[in-house]
């Protein structure tokens, strides 16, 4: 697999010969199947029986009981299962599951999803919530938005309000208990051997509008609430300096997370002590993870 040379020298500028060396094994590395038990219509007791009943093994992680690993089959063989179709299960990277867990929304609560297509993380928090947080999820493309409407009505995510919008205008006059901001990204930390877009346009491209975004829900968000910025790169440019540049402009305050949380998922070092920045291997996409309080 070519990895691009800009990309290559960011990772040793950021992380080191040797550590960047790792990172691009993790890339070259096929992960198996992860999906996420939809508590709104199943429970994992009962998903697991189905799975097993199947004949399809799979193992848990520490952190949560409603991932779960598949050790015998793929994407296609998961597709066929009345599990899937009929919404009881979301095929879904552990990696990308930790943000909402981190934010963790609660029942009743206002929660604001800045990008939500095509909605993993929406329906997640829908079913964190036992479906009765206020959850506004928006997308300014027309066609995932489509997408995003298809999987909560698949997931039986009723009481989401779908906005196709740039999340960046939304008018300063709304405010959000909690908000989810999993901005658009160059997609270092989830490269494949199949597929590696990054480019200098796009990773350039990426950090101005991951600033504005960041900008924006520290205005929508209430005062003493709390939001989680992520992205599914493990680059310092679309990351830690994005948070810290907004925390300055803004007041807000990182709130660490604990470093015994997520068992399993190796850490990447930051340049934002409380942060997660998790390294791409065999099992977790390079994600990064920080909790903000305004």
């Amino acid at each position: 697999m070519e990895i691009p040379n800009l990309l290559r020298e960011l990772l040793t500028g950021q992380y080191g010969e040797e550590l960047a060396c790792e990172i691009i094994r993790g890339f070259q590395t096929r992960r198996p199947v992860t999906l996420r038990v939809n508590r709104l219509k199943a429970e994992p007791d009962e998903s697991a029986a189905f799975l097993s009943g199947a004949g399809i093994a799979f193992r848990t992680v520490p952190w949560s009981g409603d991932a779960f690993i598949i050790e015998n089959a793929r994407e296609p063989e998961i597709r066929e299962l009345e599990l899937y179709s009929s919404g009881k299960i979301y095929l879904q990277s552990l990696s990308s599951m930790i943000p909402p867990l981190v934010l963790c929304p609660k029942e009743g609560e206002s929660v604001l999803d800045m990008a939500a297509a095509p909605g993993g993380k929406t329906t997640q928090m829908a079913a964190m919530t036992c479906g009765s947080a206020e959850i506004t999820a928006c997308e300014k493309n027309k066609i995932r938005a489509a997408r995003l409407r298809y999987n909560l009505a698949k997931q039986g995510a009723g009481r989401v309000s779908v906005m196709v919008e740039d999340a960046r205008r939304l008018d300063d006059f709304f405010r959000f208990d909690k908000i989810l901001l999993d901005a658009p990204c160059s997609g270092s930390g989830t490269v494949t051997p199949e597929i590696c877009d990054f480019s200098e346009d796009l990773y350039n491209r990426s950090r101005r509008f991951q600033l504005e975004l960041l900008r924006k829900a520290l205005r929508l968000l209430k005062p003493g609430h709390r939001m989680v910025y992520s992205t599914c790169s493990i680059l310092r440019g679309e990351n830690e300096d994005i948070v810290i540049k907004a925390l300055s402009e803004s007041g807000a305050r990182l709130i660490p997370i604990p470093p015994d949380a997520f068992e399993g998922a190796r850490r990447l070092p930051t340049a934002l002590d409380g942060a997660l920045c998790i390294c791409p291997d065999g099992l977790y996409e390079g994600f990064f993870t920080a909790l903000i309080e305004r």
